[in-house]
């Protein structure tokens, strides 16, 4: 977890601190799709490496997963990971206000870079989930689950809602009161989306060392204001 941690804080340079990019770079818009490996699809669209930087999940469409997995930017400094076999639709893209449905199967969110003014958010089986501080935030449409493994989110469920915190889970499916409870981390560090998402960190973490250097030492070919990343990196 503290290498992971480690990787977020880099995530910051490329997507919030350096604000305006060398030639080559793109605007990033909530719902753009920044990585994928295996099967994924938008409707009939199947997504590939060609789809990076140019593809976004638009309001109302749904991403699925097949044995395969997807990376979307969300807002600056917000990476949401789709698991194998799972679905994710897209309810609002704005960058104020912005909400996914996790239809199915699993998927993280690793927040690096949350402001005030931001609304983000993910339903889960009709429960909404304001995630309001950086951390590592775990999604579990199968078995009704969401955990944080850092940070802070509220989950509401009708008029209830509940403060989840580091290390804490709320469970859906046991019939109780609305309520968190305590989960050992070390018992996820194996599982296959939490090393894949560890992994995608690491990688952002050098792609942002290496902008970082053209940024501050090169600074040719700088324009405008607003996110910017290099998918091809």
């Amino acid at each position: 977890m503290q290498k992971l941690q480690r990787n977020a804080i880099g995530g910051v340079f490329l997507t919030a601190l350096l604000s305006a990019p060398a030639w080559g770079a793109s605007v990033g818009r909530p719902g753009t799709l920044n990585y994928v490996e295996g099967q994924a699809f938008i409707g009939t669209q199947t997504l590939d490496a060609k789809s990076v930087g140019s593809t976004e999940l638009e309001p109302g469409q749904t991403l699925n997963t097949g044995v395969g997995k997807a990376e979307l930017l969300l807002t600056p400094g917000v990476f949401f990971r789709l698991d194998d076999n799972s679905s994710v639709r897209m309810i609002s893209p704005s960058l104020i206000d912005t909400e996914m449905e996790l239809v199915q199967g699993r998927a993280t969110v690793e927040v690096t870079d949350i402001h005030s003014e931001n609304n983000l958010r993910i339903i889960e089986d009709g429960r909404s989930t304001e995630l309001r501080k950086n951390g590592l935030y775990d999604f579990d449409a199968d078995q009704e689950q969401v955990r944080a493994f850092e940070g802070e989110a509220v989950v509401q469920d009708g008029n209830r809602e509940v403060k989840v915190k580091g290390g804490h889970q709320v469970d859906f499916n046991d019939g109780a009161a609305l309520k968190t409870k305590r989960f050992d981390k070390q018992t996820y560090h194996d599982a296959e989306l939490y090393r894949w998402t560890s992994l995608r960190s690491s990688y952002l973490a050098e792609a942002n060392a290496d902008a970082a250097r053209a940024y501050v030492v090169g600074g040719m070919g700088w324009y405008g204001n607003g996110w910017y990343w290099d998918p091809w990196f």
